[in-house]
This record gives structure tokens, sequence and C-alpha cells, in this order.
């Protein structure tokens, strides 16, 4: 019969109908599972507004100014770095910074009032002044040795041949040598007089010779009463501009109601320094003074031994032919 052969002959199209269909379905279930789709991020899937809500766009909006933000606020932050890292990595640089003293003696004179800049101009002036007389004094007995060594050489010998009065002419019209030999060659010249009849010609050439000795003692100590006095007074100066200054702390102290740093430390430091500048200017005077003194002593040894082998010459044998330069 037809109906029974016709069944078995769609059979087979039918199953290779349905293997195609099942092979194209698996195909993308297989792409699928070889490459699988990476999950959304939660905060933009959970956050994320709808294009519908009014709220979307004012809530994108600081979401971006805070990730702008937050871009300049690690760019601040790296400028600091990298200058902190700047001066590390050039360590040999020589660039120093000079910090001023502010209790110096500049800041004393700057800051100081009409009293205590008087005060530290007196300390200066007896300062220059005993520096002074000490240098003039020095130059002057360092001629006075060497003009006594000249006469030790040269002079008694020119006097024996060529009379005392030659002899005083070649010596400098500056030296005090000259000037004893001149006042003892004019007190033999003066002996003969009518005034002198009753004094011995020794005491009167003693008296004469000695006054000249005595004038130039009297000049080689001049000046030291400058360093005496300065020697003497300049602690005391130095004294006073220590009291005004802690007169200023205590002033200081009292406007202020206590006793900081700040307001002590400038008054106090100009008192102590007041007493070291008046100390600085009194040890050198003093101990130039008493140098000093020890070098006159030496000299007017000097000038007196002189006096003294003139003095005999004069009351030789051959005093009348060394007044004239006879033999």
């Amino acid at each position: 019969m037809k109906p029974s052969t016709s069944t078995p002959s769609l059979l087979p199209q039918r199953l290779l109908a349905a293997a195609l269909l099942a092979s194209l379905l698996a195909a993308p279930l297989a792409q699928a599972q070889d490459n699988p789709a990476p999950p959304p991020p939660p905060e933009a899937s959970a956050t994320a507004p709808s294009p519908t809500e009014p709220g979307a766009t004012a809530e994108a909006t600081p979401a971006t100014t805070g990730t702008s933000a937050s871009a300049p606020a690690a760019t601040a932050t790296a400028v600091p770095t990298a200058a902190t890292a700047a001066p590390a990595a050039a360590p040999g640089s020589t660039q120093s910074i000079e910090v001023e003293n502010p209790y110096g003696l500049k800041a004393i004179w700057e800051q100081g009032d009409l009293v205590a800049k008087i005060t530290l101009f007196i300390l200066v002036l007896m300062s220059a002044a005993s520096w002074y007389v000490i240098l003039a004094k020095l130059i002057e007995q360092s001629r006075l040795q060497a003009r006594a060594r000249h006469l030790k050489r040269s002079f008694w010998q020119q006097a024996e041949h060529s009379g005392l009065p030659l002899a005083s002419s070649q010596l400098k019209r500056s030296s005090e040598f000259r000037f004893i030999a001149d006042a003892g060659l004019i007190a033999q010249q003066q002996y003969a007089g009518a005034l002198t009849q009753e004094v011995d010609r020794n005491s009167w050439l003693s008296q004469s010779i000695g006054e000249a000795i005595d004038a130039i003692g009297e000049r080689l100590q001049g000046g030291l009463a400058v360093l005496a006095t300065v020697g003497s007074t300049a602690p005391f100066v130095g004294l006073f501009g220590t009291v005004w200054g802690i007169y200023h702390a205590l002033t200081a102290i009292g406007i202020a109601g206590q006793a900081s740093i700040d307001k002590v430390a400038g008054p106090v430091g100009e008192a102590l320094i007041m007493t070291a500048i008046g100390l600085a200017v009194a040890v050198p005077a003093v101990l130039g003074y008493n140098w000093l003194i020890r070098r006159n002593k030496a000299a007017l040894d000097e000038v007196k031994g002189f006096g003294t082998e003139l003095h005999t010459v004069l009351l030789g044998g051959k005093a009348a032919n060394t007044l004239t330069g006879g033999h």
C-alpha cells in the first residue's frame, strides 16, 4: 500500500534537518563558553542613574569635579616633594645665610641711648689716647737708646781731638746729649762772671748739668700721666656703662611685667659689653705704663752717665783746652 511505503522515506530527511538545527544552536553556546563576557562594574551598575531621572546630571557633575580636583592635589603634593629633594640633590652648595647678632656692638650703637653712646665714645677715645702715647714714647726711647750707643762709640774720641764745643756741635739739635753738653759748656763759660765768684766751680757745673738732666727726665715722663689716668679710670667708666645697662634691664622688666629673655637680653648684653670694653681699655694702659717707666729708667741712666762724664771732663785738667778746642 502507498501510505506505508512513504513514511519510512521521510524519516531520514527529518533526522538530517534536526541534526543541522542542533549543530547551529550548539555553535553559539560553545563560543560563549570559550569567551565569557566580563561582569559589569558593581559601582556603575549600582549607582548609575537612569537617563530619565532628574538628578542624574547633578550627580555626575560633582563626580567629575572631584576627579579633576584630586589631580591638582596630587600635583601640589609632588611639587614640595621635588623642592625638598632639590637641596639633597646638590649637597655641594656653598650658599650660607648670615645671621646678624642683635646684641653686638653695632646693635648697642644703633639701639643705645645718648648716655650709652657717650660712654662708649669716651672709652674709645681713652683707648686711642693710650695707644698713641705708648707708640710715641716707644719711638722716643728707641731713638734715645740709639743716640746713646752712637755717643759711646765716637763722641769722646772726637772731643779729645777736636774739643767739646766741636764734638757737641756735631750732635743733632734734638739730641738729649747735645742739650746736656751745651748746658755744661755754657756753665763753664759763665763761671768766670761776677755772680759766681762765691760759688765753687764744682757746685756750679754740677747744678747746671743736673738741671739739664732733670729737664730731659721730665720730657721722658711726659705722656705717662695719660696712661696712668686711663688705667685707673677706664674700669670705672665701663662700670658706669654696666650700671646704666642694668637700669635699662630693670626698666624693661617693669614695663613688660615679666622677666622674659627678649626684654632683658639687650640691656644686660649692653652692660656686659661696657664692662669688657672698660677692661680692654685699662689693661693695655696699665701694662704700657709699667713698661715705659722701666724703659725710661734705663734711658735716664744713660743720660745721667753722660752728665757725670761731662762733669768730670769739665773739671779735669784739660777743661780749658777742650773748651777752646786746643790740645
